[in-house]
């Protein structure tokens, strides 16, 4: 009976012990159906309305001898990615992918060293830093025709072309990561008296990668623009895709230039997601508790 008047002393005095105690823990949240497919259907549908107002502007706003401007999706797909022209299509992605990786290895190995050497001293940086910024201020069409007079026009000043375009996301994201480095680690390391390159290959570097990745995901893109840039300018030796689409523009072939401006945007696209696979696979999620 004590036992029995103590445990009601004990809930009166704090009634949610017993419903605490008692309580299961909580579970993993179930996500719904819904909410798993929304990555698929979201852009899906994005893409459904799109196809659907191309169709609109071609069939309901423009005149029907203006239809050349914007053919109609099938028209493309047939005439222009089915078509007789798809194998030199294909020949010339080649070539712009080629020219764009090897630029984007370029910048990626003097962007990373460049942010290294900023990230070891204040002077340093401050000395260096602001000609990243020059270099990504200055309009790259009025940087073509000088690089094509010292460079020539062929593979290698299509390569820089796009090692200056994807330079600046490389050097300010890797520099970004080396100097995120949380405080409390940095003095750990300097309580052990560690040398600096072992801190910057075992801490810096570590925590550079996911701001390193960010940078190569957008750098990716940029160089793909830049070889298709470099294209329109340098118009020697084999064709690229840029070449292809300046020359189905002066045609007037509008499905074959809109299926060469479709494949030229699925490359930057594809380089994008592989860096974000990438990224997945090097860092993993270990950077990011939220998810």
């Amino acid at each position: 009976m004590s036992s029995e008047l103590t445990d009601l002393e004990r809930t009166t005095q704090d009634p949610g012990a017993g419903l605490l105690a008692d309580a299961p823990a909580p579970g993993p949240r179930a996500t719904s159906p819904r909410r798993s497919l929304l990555p698929v259907l979201g852009p899906a549908g994005v893409f459904a309305l799109l196809v659907a107002a191309w169709y609109a502007v071609t069939y309901l706003v423009l005149d029907p001898s203006r239809r050349f401007l914007m053919p109609a999706p099938h028209t493309v797909v047939v005439d222009g990615v089915f078509g007789k022209n798809i194998s030199e299509m294909l020949e010339a992605l080649g070539r712009t992918t080629g020219v764009a990786l090897t630029g984007l290895v370029i910048a990626f190995v003097l962007g990373v060293a460049w942010a290294i050497l900023m990230s070891q001293a204040q002077w340093a940086e401050t000395s260096l830093f602001p000609y990243a910024v020059v270099l990504q201020c200055i309009p790259i069409l009025a940087l073509v025709p000088l690089i094509g007079f010292w460079f020539g026009f062929g593979f290698s000043a299509r390569v820089l072309v796009c090692v200056l375009i994807a330079l600046f996301p490389i050097v300010s994201n890797t520099l970004f990561g080396l100097k995120s480095v949380d405080k409390g680690h940095r003095e750990l390391f300097a309580l052990h008296k560690t040398r600096r390159l072992t801190r910057l290959r075992k801490l810096e570097m570590p925590a550079a990668l996911p701001a390193m990745f960010a940078g190569l995901r957008i750098s990716g893109g940029l160089a793909v623009v830049g070889a298709i840039v470099g294209d329109f300018f340098f118009k020697q030796g084999a064709p690229g895709i840029g070449i292809l689409i300046d020359n189905y523009r002066s045609r007037l072939q509008s499905p074959q230039l809109f299926a060469a401006i479709i494949l030229a945007s699925l490359l930057g696209i594809a380089v994008f997601a592989f860096f974000g696979w990438l990224s997945n696979r090097v860092v993993g999620k270990w950077h990011n508790p939220k998810q």
